[in-house]
């Protein structure tokens, strides 16, 4: 086989038409071997050949006999000296971690950990076993594709409604879905997915990790698996697991869905998890960065010999190293300039953060986003939290950057769960956040507002249950969050008591509705509008099966709640009121005393300092003033709308609300209740009392007189 020298960049395998470039980095080895397989099923390489130069640490060579397909992996030698950082051990094949394409998945044998749970860390001897027969390999991948006239939908913030979603579980049930791809990437972008997104009003999907991951060993000597994929292993690859049978190229399969999601105006978001991989702790396995360069990728403790852990997952990687930064904003351009995705979703982005030891929102990683001409120009979220100290970054994120508001979730439960002292921070929520959002420049959208996400209960089970029910995760429940502000409405999990069932679907309909007619940007959990629930598990991570794959066939009451979700949505979409850039000020219109946003008591008047400070008081009126919204569109009109009073009561009697002004030739058509079963709603006017029924929330428009639709 022919060897020429090649280039050390680009990083990893890349195909020119006539070869294959082979690049890896590796600051502290002192040999690299290139191993070529020929088929999956091969237990050894059946070539092994030693790149020879090796250029500002990049170790590089270019082999003109090689095509796209060619699976390959690297045996990499240096010190195995863990009391310095080092465990270089060429018995081990390790993936590339510039792969672009999985040619064969791991493979589970013992000889894959060199030590079990509960051996000794002070005495970890040298493990000698090859792996070369269950090691994950890369495949070399031509990165042709037919985009045709794709584009970036590039919907603006403050009309978008994200869905989060999980491509097996959204699909895997669907009839209208192909059985032979349903739970993958194909099934995500067929046509009754996106006709029920679109019927939806969804506008981005966020994916839960598509990255190239793998389970847990504790959860495969379980039997059970890592479905949730916050587990990676390569942040460049596609999960394998997705592809449709028998497609063989993971790439194009995702690069058509993207196609199809961006021809129905749906932004696609990746969850990514830069923050740890798969190797876990010292005991963990040799399968790529430990084994290419485990000092230069992880951040070490002050003993090397363990790791950083602000996780909890048994590692974090090293992100002051340059290496380390390059790995991830390169597998961030690759994902947008290859892969055509909108945005991130930062999985425990505090992390990410931490220059040192404390949490700095102007770290290197960041910097290095703000001025990068392709990242800074796409959706960027930060999960605002780790488990490290000072790990609760909520609000402290710099410009560019919107969160997912945890605030936001605790509070609207809590709210509507009846807690006292609530309705201060409740309107301040409602209102976009500007607490934790306006005194650093960013605007109301910086705000991710969700009532529920993939961690944690469903919407179905936060009306269900009291207290996690996780046994099936064979932790003996001990897993999960103890404290998620949820209420079962008077009977735990299932029932057929019809008074409580009438409840739940109401207090669905107040979480819903709150979030949808908030300031801010809505994420919706995928299921939750179909009703699912995962039987009061509230970490379903380990769950591939139908606690967590969603259910289609509605009964008439899924039915309904569906239908009540797609009108609130509408709602949204109809009235600017709802979509603001700006936070409102309470300034007045000209010549009236009316406010951009107004707040009352069911007596019709302004609420006063002591009913905001009363713990009791459980129910208010929200005035959104459609002229006095404060944006223009492109041609730099005046944005206006209708105005818009919202009325909310999560106490549990009935609270005739008397509406408070209007223009005078104007009166208050009730457009939604989620009290309502059906029946007419009212039209009234100013100074009339609006029937406001317990724990409910009712929407109001004001129309000229004889206008109401």
């Amino acid at each position: 086989m022919r060897i020429w020298p090649g280039r050390p960049y680009p990083l990893g395998a890349t195909w020119d038409g006539a070869g294959v470039n082979f690049s890896i980095f590796s600051e502290h080895a002192a040999k690299v071997e290139l191993c070529l397989f020929d088929s999956a099923e091969q237990a050894h390489e059946s070539h092994c050949i030693t790149l020879r130069e090796h250029t500002d640490q990049v170790w590089h060579a270019y082999l003109p006999d090689v095509l796209p397909g060619q699976l390959y992996g690297y045996r990499v030698h240096g010190p195995y000296d863990p009391a310095k950082g080092h465990r270089f051990n060429p018995n081990k094949i390790v993936l590339d971690p510039y792969a672009k394409l999985i040619g064969r998945c791991l493979r589970w044998d013992d000889s894959l950990f060199g030590y079990k749970v509960g051996d000794s860390a002070q005495d970890l001897s040298f493990d000698n076993r090859d792996n070369g027969a269950y090691a994950p390999l890369a495949a070399v991948v031509d990165t042709a594709f037919t985009w045709g006239d794709d584009r970036p939908p590039r919907t603006p913030w403050h009309k978008t409604l994200i869905y989060e979603l999980h491509v097996k579980g959204l699909t895997k049930l669907h009839p209208a879905v192909p059985e032979k791809i349903r739970g993958t990437y194909a099934a995500l972008g067929s046509e009754a997915i996106i006709k029920h997104l679109l019927d939806l009003g969804v506008t981005a999907v966020e994916l839960m990790p598509v990255h190239h991951y793998i389970s847990d060993r504790h959860l495969v000597e379980k039997k059970l698996s890592n479905y949730w994929g916050y587990n990676t292993l390569n942040y460049f690859a596609p999960e394998p697991s997705f592809d449709s049978p028998g497609a063989m190229n993971a790439v194009n399969e995702f690069k058509t869905c993207v196609r199809s999601l961006h021809a129905a105006g749906i932004e696609v978001i990746l969850d990514v998890v830069y923050n740890h991989t798969c190797e876990g702790n010292q005991l963990g396995p040799t399968l790529s960065l430990r084994g290419v360069d485990n000092a230069a990728y992880y951040r070490l403790a002050p003993d090397p010999r363990y790791y950083m852990d602000f996780t909890g997952c048994g590692n974090t990687l090293h992100m002051q190293h340059p290496r380390v930064l390059q790995l991830i904003m390169d597998s961030l351009r690759y994902w947008v300039l290859d892969m055509h995705v909108d945005g991130f979703r930062f999985d425990l982005a505090s992390t990410l953060a931490r220059e040192l030891f404390d949490v700095d929102r102007l770290g290197a990683f960041f910097d290095i986003i703000h001025q990068d001409p392709v990242l800074s120009q796409v959706k960027l979220i930060a999960e605002p939290w780790d488990i490290g100290p000072g790990g609760y970054q909520v609000g402290n994120f710099p410009v560019l950057w919107t969160e997912w508001n945890g605030k936001y979730r605790d509070n609207v439960r809590r709210f509507w769960k009846g807690d006292g002292g609530t309705v201060s921070e409740f309107a301040t929520r409602l209102a976009g956040s500007s607490d934790l959002y306006q005194q650093t420049g960013r605007a109301p959208y910086a705000s991710i507002n969700f009532i529920t996400c993939h961690d944690g209960f469903t919407l179905q089970d936060v009306v269900s249950y009291n207290d996690k029910h996780n046994e099936a995760n064979g932790e003996n429940n001990r897993d999960g969050a103890n404290d998620n502000n949820s209420w079962n409405c008077g009977a735990e999990g299932k029932t057929d008591d019809a008074a409580v069932l009438a409840l739940r679907e109401k207090q669905k309909r107040n979480l819903i509705a709150t979030l949808l007619f908030s300031q801010g940007v809505p994420m919706l959990l995928a299921g939750d509008e179909l009703s699912h629930s995962q039987q009061g598990n509230n970490n379903a991570y380990c769950q591939d099966n139908e606690i967590t794959w969603l259910k289609w066939e509605l009964n008439d009451q899924d039915q309904q709640f569906l239908d009540f979700v797609r009108r609130a949505v509408s709602l949204r979409r109809e009235h600017p009121v709802f979509q603001r850039r700006k936070f409102f000020h309470g300034r007045s219109l000209r010549g009236s005393d009316i406010r951009d946003i107004s707040f009352f008591e069911p007596s019709g008047g302004d609420m006063s300092d002591e009913a905001w400070n009363a713990g009791y008081v459980k129910c208010l009126g929200v005035r959104l003033a459609g002229d006095l919204i404060g944006d223009v569109n492109e041609k730099g009109e005046a944005i206006t709308g209708d105005t818009v009073l919202l009325l909310l009561n999560a106490h549990f009697e009935p609270i005739p609300f008397t509406l408070p002004d209007s223009k005078s030739d104007h009166c208050w058509e009730s457009v939604l209740d989620s009290a309502a079963a059906g029946e007419a709603l009212p039209t009234l006017r100013s100074g009339e009392q609006y029937p406001l029924r317990d724990r409910s929330i009712a929407v109001l428009v004001a129309r000229p007189a004889g206008e109401s639709s």
